[in-house]
């Protein structure tokens, strides 16, 4: 009774669709590693990272052909698959996005869903470069943090008309004293009105002085 039960949810795959699926998914995971390499710009970039990619979509793949419509496979893969254990932290959800993509495409080559997998990796793909390219929900404004130590006067900051030369707005958020007598850690969060005009804005500053130790940050893009 159980041997005709699990009969019924075996598919046969002979090894002309095993190749051709593994053929695709490999396909689509160039693909995604390669639009990966186009759009990232952060610090941690990593070649194995990269290949990973290209590799998982064909794991995915074969994993989906082992398993086809056995239920027993699938319950034997779940117990051996909870074996592994993880060490590797993903910091960046940019990251998980193409985990999943290489996941989602390989799973569709599994199950011999060609068509459904390139067109969905060059269909996500593109609209991903093209979010990149058109820098898509990133601030209109960028706003830099501004530091330094400076020694108050009794009347006026010396550094309020300099910021106001070059900002469109500033805003203080936070100023601490020091040890040494009356000199304060200042800093601000900036709009400038030229970007490009920072350095000036520097040089300016340090021209006075009662500023020293000026540290200027600019954000992530």
């Amino acid at each position: 009774m159980l041997d005709g039960f699990q009969n019924l949810f075996i598919t046969s795959i002979n090894a002309e669709q095993l190749l051709g699926n593994l053929i695709v998914a490999l396909a689509c995971g160039l693909i995604i590693s390669a639009v990966y390499r186009s759009i990232y710009n952060g610090p941690n970039y990593s070649a194995k990272f990269v290949q990973t990619m290209v590799v998982l979509a064909m794991i995915t793949a074969l994993v989906i052909m082992v398993i086809g419509n056995n239920l027993a496979r699938a319950f034997g893969l779940v117990g051996a698959m909870s074996i592994i254990r993880f060490r590797t932290a993903v910091k960046d959800t940019h990251d998980i996005v193409f985990i999943f993509f290489s996941l989602a495409v390989g799973m569709a080559a599994g199950v011999g869903l060609r068509l459904i997998a390139l067109l969905g990796t060059l269909f996500i793909g593109v609209m991903m470069l093209g979010l990149f390219k058109l820098n898509y929900a990133a601030p209109s404004k960028r706003e830099f943090l501004l530091q330094f130590n400076c020694e108050l006067p009794d009347d006026k900051p010396p550094y309020l008309p300099i910021l106001g030369k070059f900002c469109k707005k500033f805003r203080l958020v936070n100023m601490q004293s020091l040890e040494e007598n009356d000199i304060y850690e200042i800093s601000f969060y900036l709009v400038l009105k030229n970007k490009d005009k920072s350095s000036l804005l520097i040089k300016a500053l340090n021209n006075i002085p009662a500023i020293s130790q000026i540290r200027f940050f600019f954000d992530e893009e």
